[in-house]
């Protein structure tokens, strides 16, 4: 029985989420997981560039897997054939390659997995397994969306996540850099997790956000500084009708401006180390992880911000 009385719970709206119609689990890499088992995959082919924990459920599982690369579009470069146990996973980068992954699903077919972790708001191709992050996006500690027609027959249990909060109210307490170990704790914590249920508490906190608004924020943001460092941006990435990009892509071949940015408290992130580990210097892959700044352009932020990005970077 539930109890009456007593204090309250954090005050959260409930509405509706984004992907409701989705398996609600506790982590991206664990969707991926989720795939392998419910598939029986024998191999599966993956970029050079992408996230160092998508190896993780192959490590687990014990899955061979074989890298590919990918060139300065982020289309598939390599040619193979896919054997009937085999896959392939392709990443819809910054949520900017939606006709792409629609040209892959209708050539490759229930084989292609899509990654879809920096492409919240890109909705799903039928018969195609897809996965999502939720903390990617939003001020969420975990959780993750996936759609595929293949069932794990497994019981699973539900996620915790009230131990994950810190690094969240840190940052509006006392701000981004008080909280930056705790959120560096977080990312830590989730390695090696089993495959849980999203917890209540992150399944209310998707419930609570206001996903339209967020989208014309995203766009917004990326349109004004598209303006000003489109004609100096190496990468020609059209933000689609339908797209709500992660993060504005900018390559340059500038020294330094990554460094002049974290010193002004612009925070770029560089995606992804561990590719600087598993490709050479000639490679396309190489130089996007040495190169690439993805310029933040989310909901928390708005003109003037931008305005702040563009005069540090054109100045």
């Amino acid at each position: 029985m539930e109890p009456i009385g007593g204090y309250f719970s954090l005050e959260l709206p409930k509405g509706k989420e984004y992907h409701k119609d989705a398996i609600r689990l506790n982590t991206g890499r664990n969707c991926l997981e989720y795939i392998l088992k419910a598939r029986g995959y024998k191999k599966v082919y993956l970029p050079y560039y992408t996230c160092g924990v998508v190896l993780e459920p192959f490590m687990k599982l014990g899955i061979p897997y074989e890298f590919y690369h990918i060139d300065i579009n982020f289309e598939i470069r390599d040619r193979f054939i896919l054997t009937a146990d085999e896959a392939l996973l392709y990443v819809n980068y910054y949520g900017l390659k939606q006709r792409y992954v629609e040209q892959l699903a209708e050539k490759i077919g229930e084989r292609l997995i899509i990654d879809n972790t920096q492409a919240f708001y890109a909705m799903p191709i039928a018969g195609i397994d897809t996965f999502y992050t939720c903390r990617k996006f939003f001020g969420v500690p975990d959780g993750a969306y996936l759609y595929t027609e293949k069932k794990l027959d497994e019981e699973l249990e539900q996620d915790l996540s009230f131990d994950r909060m810190t690094s969240l109210t840190k940052r509006i307490d006392v701000g981004a850099e008080a909280g930056y170990g705790d959120f560096r704790e977080t990312t830590k914590a989730l390695a090696g997790q089993p495959i849980r249920r999203m917890s209540e508490l992150t399944h209310r906190m998707m419930q609570g956000i206001d996903y339209e608004q967020i989208a014309q924020k995203r766009r917004a943001n990326y349109q004004q500084l598209h303006a000003a460092l489109g004609g100096s941006n190496t990468l020609s990435l059209s933000l689609e009708e339908d797209a709500v990009p992660m993060v504005y892509p900018y390559l340059t071949p500038t020294n330094g401006l990554r460094e002049r940015l974290i010193e002004n408290k612009i925070f770029v992130a560089r995606y992804w180390p561990n590719v600087l580990e598993w490709t050479n210097k000639d490679d396309v892959e190489y130089f996007l992880a040495c190169q690439m700044l993805p310029l933040p352009i989310d909901q928390r932020y708005g003109e003037e911000d931008m305005n702040r990005i563009i005069t540090l970077i054109i100045k």
